[in-house]
């Protein structure tokens, strides 16, 4: 889909899925509800807006609803899924965005990205015999380690075809790096602010 004319702000009126608040499974019972009825009225030709604002939430769940962007863009090829970010799109917030092609990213005035790492609080208890130690430690390195490989697939999802290397993203994502919308403008993040 490249050549796709830019939106202006009256192409946004009046968003088929409109999301606020946290990512989280109430989020994607939301979502699922409003993107059949999108899909049910908009033709195979039309675009499907979806709107968020967020200051994030569970990623698995931003992936899940990502992935259903994905599906039903590879089930309706010549249908156009734009994505609207107002105020704040945060953690699982730019995970979701990433879904969407850089020519269907948008943000309004003033928005904020927030890219992070993946974050992770257990407490790691050794006790009994030394090959069940072993076990649980190498349980908890695997997950760490799947973890990490499933954050980056999402960086690179976020940054394929912008100005912003992955070395870059790694570097400034375990601060929290916040993106003003005309600097991902600049950087190739979105394609325009609206």
């Amino acid at each position: 889909m490249t050549g796709l004319p830019l939106l202006t702000a009256p192409d946004f009126k009046d968003p088929a899925v409109l999301l606020s608040g946290p990512v989280d499974y109430d989020m994607y019972r939301d979502f699922r509800e409003k993107l059949e009825k999108a899909l049910a009225e908009v033709p195979a030709t039309g675009r499907v807006h979806v709107e968020l604002s967020t200051l994030g939430g569970d990623p698995e769940v931003a992936r899940m609803m990502g992935e259903d962007i994905r599906f039903h863009s590879d089930l309706a090829p010549d249908r156009r899924f734009v994505f609207l970010g107002k105020a704040a799109i945060y953690s699982a917030g730019t995970t979701f965005m990433s879904f969407f092609a850089i020519e269907n990213r948008f943000l309004t005035r003033g928005t904020r990205l927030m890219v992070h790492e993946r974050k992770l609080s257990k407490t790691l208890q050794i006790d009994g015999p030394l090959t069940t130690c072993i076990a649980n430690v190498t349980a908890t390195l695997h997950e760490i380690e799947s973890s990490i490989e499933i954050q980056n697939e999402g960086f690179e999802n976020l940054i394929r075809g912008s100005r912003v290397t992955m070395d870059q993203v790694l570097e400034k994502a375990p601060s929290n790096w916040y993106i003003e919308a005309n600097e991902a403008v600049e950087l190739g993040l979105v394609t325009a602010v609206i």
